[in-house]
């Protein structure tokens, strides 16, 4: 029997798109957030790039945020805050497994749905200023494919 992932590549098509992908970002669920971003700041040479409360994106942490962005260079590095004292192996409830950037996201809903991706959200605007596509993979790994739609560069 042929699976899922295997069945995809004899149905790859050619056909040129307008979508781009720009950039994989890891995700890691920690137990304390702040720390990690500081440590990534400190110690490996990145800038924090802000914090999620759950409402709001700023640089305060109180109260204590739930997501953290850290950034050197062109990468960027994702953190969730653990909701227990065991750090998981795999991401925080509704985090995806990874996360692509790209440009034309609607371009590339459209390519994904005609080669039949199994298409779980989206392409959906985000408060915090991306337009994302959540796809579920033949292994249900979860990838989600975002788009800056807040002006600034990614």
């Amino acid at each position: 029997m042929q699976s899922a992932c295997d069945a995809s590549r004899s149905s790859m098509s050619q056909t040129p798109t307008t979508a781009r992908l720009v950039a994989a970002v890891p995700q890691f669920t920690v137990t304390d957030l702040v720390r990690t971003a500081e440590y990534y700041r400190d110690v490996l040479g990145f800038q924090i790039a802000g914090y999620w409360d759950g409402e709001r994106v700023s640089f305060a942490t109180d109260p204590p945020p739930v997501f953290a962005i850290v950034w050197r260079d062109e990468v960027q590095v994702f953190f969730n805050r653990a909701d227990q004292p065991v750090v998981r192996t795999r991401p925080a409830e509704g985090a995806p497994d990874v996360y692509l950037r790209v440009t034309g996201v609607d371009a590339l809903a459209e390519e994904l749905r005609t080669r039949g991706a199994d298409i779980i959200d989206g392409p959906e605007d985000r408060v915090y200023g991306q337009r994302e596509l959540v796809v579920a993979d033949c292994n249900g790994l979860i990838l989600c494919f975002g788009e800056d739609t807040s002006g600034r560069a990614t």
